[in-house]
């Protein structure tokens, strides 16, 4: 829903946190989420909420279409863009409907990117923990 992405940034955003440059992390350095990688352009170090805030806009919740779906799917589904990577979120919408099996569609998703690349099994607990925070946050136990 339109309204929503107020919401689902501010919920981003708490788990994305400031500057991050953890050598195992294949996306470098990382500001509120938004990685060197995936914005060489960008001067990740300075990055302001604001810039981020527009960048997840254009770059994540248009390109999922989250302005077109219900809500709280459209929640799930820009975290999960912001993890998977947008194509992802939108093969693993499609397929889900329901925000809750989202929810499960990641955690198989991640369990299959550490068995392709077992150096991102340092990360699993985190995006595992993650999932559980979003379904309270959008259970309305922990907003």
């Amino acid at each position: 829903m339109k309204e929503n992405f107020d919401k689902a940034i501010e919920i981003v955003l708490r788990f994305e946190g400031g500057y991050v440059h953890n050598a195992k992390d294949p996306g470098g350095e990382t500001k509120y989420g938004i990685s060197k990688k995936a914005y060489p352009g960008e001067d990740i170090v300075n990055m302001t909420q604001e810039k981020a805030k527009e960048l997840y806009r254009k770059d994540y919740w248009d390109k999922i279409d989250g302005d077109a779906l219900g809500s709280p799917l459209d929640i799930v589904a820009l975290d999960t863009a912001v993890l998977c990577g947008v194509g992802a979120a939108r093969e693993m919408v499609a397929a889900a409907g329901r925000w809750e099996d989202l929810l499960f569609a990641r955690l198989e998703y991640h369990t299959r990117k550490v068995k392709q690349n077992p150096n991102l099994a340092t990360f699993l607990r985190g995006w595992v923990n993650r999932v559980i925070q979003l379904y309270g946050f959008v259970k309305g136990d922990r907003i």
